[in-house]
């Protein structure tokens, strides 16, 4: 656990200006560089010391046997797990004989940057070896953002103070050791060796290895190249095995004089293309990557996050930590999703193997919201994996006797990879998350291609579940029974509010989309009857409502259960699941994460601000917050009620989730949809984005501590600034044609003619609501 500061608050850089060891594993996730397809974890340049070794490729798997004590009907037999493929990171460094590991020897000074505008991991250090000789050591690392299949890294070494006889060895390295699991089932399975070998090559500066995994099957190539420039007399050496490709480059320096090596490499992967079409294929990346030259891709990278920040940027005034930890969360959720290209978008993007590198509900509900108003492409491509993925959803729905497509709870490459029941197959709500995501793209884009060939056979196919999953009462009621919600501390309950308020939004927009696009439908064999019987199930809905107490139920029936006793329950048995039986959870009133608090956000249509009041002062003093997913949600709706202060302390939670380790297991790779929960926290509390069927309506609000919030929005070909101040809110059209929104109910249409200002209303004061004892916020 990071115990204080680690790096420095500025607003556009993460810098870590000394090296501790005991946190090193941490920062390696922090100052991870990934483009959605190639991930490379921020280990030490020379490989060791690390606490996770780690270089991902999307979707590179292995598959393993789940083990259950009693088989059932309808487990899953296999699990899927990401794999460490191999690193073309470590270029390790001797220095007269000495090797450059900073656990020997006097580490002089240490510092390492992540510069969110140029997309760059540098480091400068400086370290006398045990025999008394000084280097000075400058790296900068990139993963290009515009050229999918290429890292590359700049590594330059000058002696100080003395001769050095100098050597730097590159390397590709496959099947490094990792460390075993600590029982977390949060963490990765760890897997042996899972890379057999195919190829090894080496000549000239040019190194490959192609491999191949044991059961999935999937070939991974990664190659490597190299310029290197030093004084007369250097010389290079290179050699190759099953699992090590090395390129040694030798060279004697006086005080002064450096040795560089730029290195770039290429990765591929396919699980149909033959060995020489991948050596093939990660040659020409390379080709490609040498042709643009270090400098080159240092420029393409900053003009692709030039052009991002145009659009993204987040400004806070008022708080310059919640600044640098907005803009870094934006960079890393960019990261995640940039060039996965229909592949998933892992809870841990490529920063690290927890949770498996499995992908969950979070990537459409937390995650693609963000990136539908800042690089909606990303949102498209991510959508159309899920439509890749429809065969092994449909299968798996027709295995639970249901129709239409039953998307995974946790899966890599579409099928189902959880073992556990309640928090897995039961947890429904996936599918009408998927839909929810449709809708606000093609909303947001208008992008009516997309919808036809994409977006139809998803609503679809997830409206059949629905249809089929649930069932009329002898009254007409539409009821949904024995679902898990986004609360997994409630499992396989009846109605729960949060999936059958979204399972109705799926419904209508099904039955929206094929009256759209009649074509599409008949193909998917779509008739009138189906898409009316969606209608009348949407209407019927049942939502839970407790009259006495004047507040929705989480699920039916659960403001009946005992509460919880948290008098009881001491910090350190926080989280519950790790300390407690699911038995005992599952009985109580004890929300592990926002469950109807965030159905008040995703469907805020259906409740008014007097219920969303009353329910976030019921469900607050019940929700522990055992999941990174849940402060975020509870900051947006104590923005909507008035608790700004509240808000404030949430979204700092969520902000520094992993910049300060609050949840200890940063280790494991970032919490992404945490991350993209800043935003959420901000320009949807703060500013109070909400969407409906009338497009985008405001009602900002801000805390105290902030003087000033700015966001851009695009939207329908249209960018939109907003700006917020304690006293005004001003909407102002960047490009674009005329946009019509609400501030506050007040409809506006902002144009070419200057920005629309409007004051900010003073929200009502209401009773603070209390939180489970030791499990309140920090207060900012």
């Amino acid at each position: 656990m990071i115990t204080q500061r680690s790096y420095a608050v500025e607003p556009w850089t993460v810098r870590e200006t000394s090296l501790s060891l005991d946190v090193l594993a941490q920062s390696e996730s922090v100052f991870a560089l990934s483009n959605g397809h190639v991930g490379w974890r921020g280990n030490l340049d020379e490989g060791e010391p690390h606490g996770l070794p780690g270089s991902y490729l999307n979707g590179v798997h292995e598959v393993h046997p789940l083990p259950y004590a009693e088989a059932g009907y309808g487990y899953p037999e296999s699990g899927q797990t990401v794999i460490n493929v191999t690193n073309g990171k470590v270029l390790r460094l001797l220095v007269d004989d000495e090797p450059f590991d900073l656990r020997y020897g006097r580490l002089v000074s240490h510092e390492r940057t992540l510069d969110l505008r140029r997309g760059t991991l540098t480091r400068v250090c400086e370290w006398t070896s045990p025999a008394g000789s000084t280097v000075r050591v400058r790296s900068t690392r990139l993963v290009s953002l515009t050229q999918r299949a290429v890292a590359a890294v700049s590594y330059e070494v000058e002696p100080v103070g003395a001769t050095a006889r100098v050597v730097i060895q590159s390397e590709l390295v496959a099947n490094e050791s990792l460390p075993g699991s600590n029982g977390d089932p949060r963490t990765a399975v760890t897997l042996k060796s899972p890379l057999e070998p195919e190829e090894d090559f080496a000549s000239g500066s040019r190194l490959r290895l192609v491999h191949r995994t044991r059961n999935s099957g999937l070939r991974v190539a990664v190659a490597a190249d190299h310029v290197v420039t030093g004084p007369e007399g250097t010389t290079t050496d290179r050699e190759s095995n099953e699992d090590v490709a090395r390129l040694t480059v030798t060279s004697v320096l006086e005080p002064g004089q450096t040795l560089r090596v730029e290195k770039f490499v290429a990765h591929g992967w396919s699980g149909t293309r033959s060995r020489p079409a991948m050596s093939d294929q990660v040659d020409a990346a390379l080709a490609a990557a040498r042709h643009s030259g270090w400098e080159g891709l240092l420029q393409d990278q900053r003009d692709f996050l030039d052009d991002f920040w145009a659009r993204a940027d987040v400004e806070v005034d008022g708080d310059e930590e919640i600044q640098q930890a907005v803009r870094f969360a934006l960079f890393h959720v960019l990261q995640a999703g940039a060039r996965a290209e229909q592949r998933a978008i892992p809870a841990k993007g490529l920063t690290g193997s927890g949770y498996d590198g499995h992908a969950f509900w979070d990537t459409e509900t937390f995650v693609l919201p963000l990136l539908t108003y800042t690089s909606p492409d990303a949102v498209a491509e991510a959508l159309r994996w899920r439509q890749n993925t429809l065969p092994a959803a449909r299968e798996r729905a027709a295995q639970l006797g249901l129709r239409g497509a039953a998307f995974p709870w946790r899966t890599i490459a579409g099928s189902e990879g959880s073992a556990y029941w309640p928090a897995g197959t039961a947890a429904f709500h996936v599918n009408a998350d998927i839909a929810d995501a449709v809708v606000r793209y093609v909303d947001a884009t208008g992008d009516t291609d997309f919808e036809r060939e994409t977006g139809v056979e998803l609503l679809v196919e997830t409206a059949r579940l629905w249809r089929s999953l649930g069932h009329h009462d002898p009254h007409g009621v539409f009821h949904i029974d024995g679902v898990t919600g986004p609360d997994e501390y409630s499992a396989v309950a009846d109605d729960n509010t949060y999936t059958n308020l979204m399972a109705r939004a799926n419904l209508l927009a099904a039955a929206e989309v094929v009256a759209r696009h009649p074509k599409q439908a008949a193909l998917l064999g779509v008739d009138d009857e189906e898409s009316a019987s969606w209608r009348e199930a949407a209407a019927a809905v049942h939502i839970p409502y407790n009259r006495e107490l004047g507040v929705h139920e989480q699920h039916a029936g659960f403001t009946r259960y005992q509460r919880w006793d948290f008098d009881n329950t001491g910090p350190e048995q926080y989280p519950l699941l790790l300390n407690f039986p699911y038995f005992d959870l599952y009985r109580k009133q004890v929300v592990k994460q926002a469950d109807l608090v965030l159905a008040m956000y995703t469907c805020p249509d259906h409740f008014d601000e007097e219920h969303i009041a009353r329910n976030f002062a019921y469900y607050e003093p019940l929700t522990v917050r055992d999941s990174s997913l849940s402060a975020c949600c509870q900051a947006v709706i104590a923005a909507q009620a008035g608790h700004l202060q509240l808000a404030y302390d949430y979204t700092t939670e969520a902000a520094l989730m992993d910049l300060q380790d609050l949840e200890h297991n940063t280790r494991d790779g970032l919490h992404i949809a945490s991350l993209a929960g800043t935003w959420m926290a901000l320009v949807a509390g703060f500013g109070g984005l909400r969407r409906d069927a009338d497009g985008l309506r405001f009602a900002p609000r801000l805390p105290e501590r902030f003087s000033r919030l700015a966001f851009s929005l695009q939207l329908l070909g249209r960018r939109l600034r907003v700006e917020i101040t304690q006293e005004k809110a001003s909407y102002t059209l960047l490009s674009g044609q005329p946009l019509r929104i609400r501030h506050h109910g007040e409809v506006l249409t902002v144009g070419s003619d200057g920005p629309a200002v409007r004051t900010v209303p003073v929200p009502a004061v209401r009773p603070a609501p209390e939180q489970p004892r030791h499990r309140r916020p920090n207060v900012r």
